[in-house]
């Protein structure tokens, strides 16, 4: 059938804005901060939606097409109860889905805590999260990024990553001779992982914290404790009826959000789950909407 020249346009018009995939990056390409020789029995295992066993991480660009930049970029950190990481369905979809809107946006693959391969696997997520700005901010221009848009995504125990990067900045992990900030400008926090304490996900604490941490490190990583006044303006959105990670934990962040007079939008979906990634498919309602409009509102978009 011959197509008309409205249908013609619309698919140059598509095709025009699809997204660019650069290959995978290592995020330390000259050796990796607190690490042990990585056992033979430890053995990174990828089925594109599951990834286990990382011990090399790296960051994933996918660039928005050329001319539909809007110079915005966001550093996406999947979930999986730090055990896993899903990274289609909390990361390269949703990579895509910021590309659409004109955001450049870059997937971690990060370490997941294990003794096997950490001299300290309690820091290792943050190191790898630090590493990743520091990467992206230090190559904004390579990118077509500015450097003071520059934001972050965590969904489940990657919002744990993502808060706990938005509230440890003033501590650097890892080798950063050109003192780049590594605070991010705003936060996406989807279901997020929050809190170390009664409310936490218990699974993603022990794989953090180990059995029974102490009262200091649990302190130190409930993140709605680290709080503060520089702490970056915040968007959250979570289903009321996550069985998972308990709608807490968005609440207590929330909360100390506005104590400390932070800019914080928050969502509660009356359904979803736990995991939906970026579409909550009990409703038409889509946070990334939502979130577009919030990063117009602060002038980050």
């Amino acid at each position: 059938m011959k197509k008309s020249p409205c249908i013609f346009l619309a698919t140059i018009l598509m095709s025009t804005t699809a997204f660019a995939q650069i290959k995978p990056i290592p995020l330390y390409p000259n050796g990796i901060p607190n690490s042990k020789a990585t056992p033979a029995t430890y053995v990174e295992k990828n089925d594109k939606e599951w990834v286990t066993g990382v011990s090399v991480p790296t960051i994933t660009p996918y660039l928005p097409a050329h001319g539909y930049s809007s110079g915005t970029a966001v550093i996406i950190f999947p979930g999986g109860s730090y055990a896993g990481l899903s990274m289609d369905n909390e990361g390269a979809s949703v990579a895509k889905a910021f590309n659409k809107i004109g955001v450049a946006a870059f997937v971690v693959k990060y370490r997941l805590p294990s003794d096997d391969i950490m001299v300290d696997k309690t820091i290792g997520p943050l190191q790898d999260a630090q590493q990743a700005m520091i990467m992206i901010r230090g190559r904004a221009g390579t990118y077509g990024v500015k450097p003071d848009q520059i934001g972050i995504i965590g969904f489940s125990a990657g919002g744990h990553v993502a808060s706990t990067l938005g509230t440890h900045f003033d501590k650097v992990l890892v080798p950063n001779p050109d003192n780049i900030s590594v605070r991010p400008d705003f936060m996406l926090l989807l279901y997020p992982v929050i809190t170390m304490g009664s409310r936490t996900h218990a699974v993603s604490r022990e794989n953090l914290l180990g059995t029974n941490p102490p009262q200091t490190l649990i302190d130190e990583y409930s993140n709605e404790k680290q709080v503060d006044a520089n702490t970056p303006p915040t968007f959250l959105a979570q289903a009321a009826d996550d069985k998972v990670v308990p709608i807490q934990n968005s609440l207590m962040f929330f909360d100390a959000l506005l104590t400390f007079k932070v800019k914080a939008e928050m969502h509660i979906f009356q359904a979803g789950g736990h995991g939906f990634g970026i579409d909550n498919t009990t409703t038409k309602d889509k946070w990334i909407d939502w979130a577009k409009n919030w990063l117009e509102q602060n002038k980050f978009l």
